[in-house]
């Protein structure tokens, strides 16, 4: 089977498809998979994206839907080149395909999806919601469900992203959820070291991840208590027991590395659904310290792999690290649950092998339709 896989290459998912490229690689010799990474927006994208002044102070100059149009015109013209020569084409996420649900229809095609624009226009890291919010998303709207009513089969990475789904009307019987997966290490690696316990953070953007609100938790109430090292792209101002790791990415090693003597993660997210960052915690056997928003419940298991506190509350976040670096033995019980529940529900070979069924499914299905 010949298939396709769109990225359209925002935060996590360039984790997401490292992680599935390595189980089809391992696990499917049989799936001949070609995968088109969208590019980093060049010089047009970002004309197309800027913010216009005086209207977007009020969220209404429809800066994130041009933004997703210019982005998926470029996916629009590889898929119009070349997805005839594949058996499916899958797609991720739905803003990827936004100006091209003839050519989807047309195919046999998945589209997966961890949110939508409903959720997303409310918790844009970078602005913040104004009178023209509402108005905006309708139009945002009407394209997502066309995509959503091209797609052969649509798949939801959570329970919660599928009951979103059904806000679009994307019907039961069309869905199918897989909480894509990571490529879990068969001998459970985090051993944290001598000296003060390291609390770990991962995320590319600190507004988008939390990372503001974890350093204010650790400068008021943990400083002293334990190292904090911040994995991210922004900068960080320079304080003492906080180091800032500027240079990590997907798959090169340096974050297992860190999760390896790493006492607790800690991702207060506010916007994120199904964060990455959480299950490489929970695959190195790390408790987490995370927010109950999106699909972070089910995937840390009703606490089972750590502790979820209330989104932009620094004292909350403070006092459940706080607890945890108290408590080895607990942090050590959460750990063995983390990493128990990483390989029973997020291994990436079990979790690819249920998203090839789909495509498979999706390839039957658009024959006989």
């Amino acid at each position: 089977m010949k298939v396709l896989f769109v990225n359209e290459n925002l935060g996590g998912h360039g984790a997401l498809h490292l992680h599935l490229r390595r189980a089809l690689l391992a696990e499917h010799p049989d799936v001949a998979a070609h995968f088109v990474d969208v590019p980093p927006p060049g010089l047009a994208r970002r004309v197309a994206s800027l913010p216009i002044p005086g209207l977007a102070r009020f969220d209404a100059d429809l800066q994130p839907l041009r933004a997703q149009v210019a982005l998926s015109a470029t996916v629009a013209r590889t898929l119009a080149r070349v997805a005839r020569d594949y058996d499916v084409v899958h797609v991720y996420s739905q803003n990827a395909g936004l100006l091209s649900g003839g050519i989807l229809r047309s195919v046999p095609a998945v589209v997966s999806t961890d949110t939508t624009n409903l959720i997303n226009a409310y918790q844009l890291p970078y602005r913040a919601p104004g009178p023209g919010t509402a108005p905006s998303l309708r139009p945002a709207m009407f394209l997502e469900r066309r995509v959503f009513d091209a797609a052969t089969l649509v798949v939801a990475q959570s329970e919660w992203a599928a009951r979103e789904l059904e806000r679009y009307g994307v019907p039961r019987h069309r869905m199918r959820v897989i909480p894509f997966g990571i490529t879990v290490d068969p001998i459970a690696t985090a051993r944290p070291g001598p000296g003060p316990p390291r609390v770990t953070f991962v995320g590319t953007t600190m507004d988008r991840k939390g990372g503001w609100t974890l350093l204010r938790a650790y400068r008021e109430s943990l400083a002293g208590r334990c190292r904090l090292t911040l994995v991210t792209r922004d900068r960080v101002p320079s304080t003492p027991g906080v180091e800032v790791v500027n240079d990590a990415f997907p798959g090169d090693g340096r974050v297992a590395g860190l999760l390896a003597e790493t006492s607790v993660f800690a991702l207060p997210t506010e916007i994120d659904k199904s964060p990455y960052s959480v299950l490489e915690a929970m695959a190195a056997g790390v408790p987490v310290v995370s927010t109950t928003v999106g699909a972070i419940p089910e995937i840390v298991g009703d606490q089972l792999a750590g502790i979820l506190v209330p989104p932009g509350d620094h004292r909350a976040v403070a006092k459940a690290i706080a607890s945890l670096l108290d408590d080895p033995d607990r942090r050590s019980r959460m750990g063995a649950a983390a990493r128990a529940r990483a390989l029973e529900r997020f291994d990436a070979r079990r979790t690819t092998a249920d998203l090839v069924r789909v495509l498979e499914e999706a390839v039957r299905q658009h024959r006989r339709r």
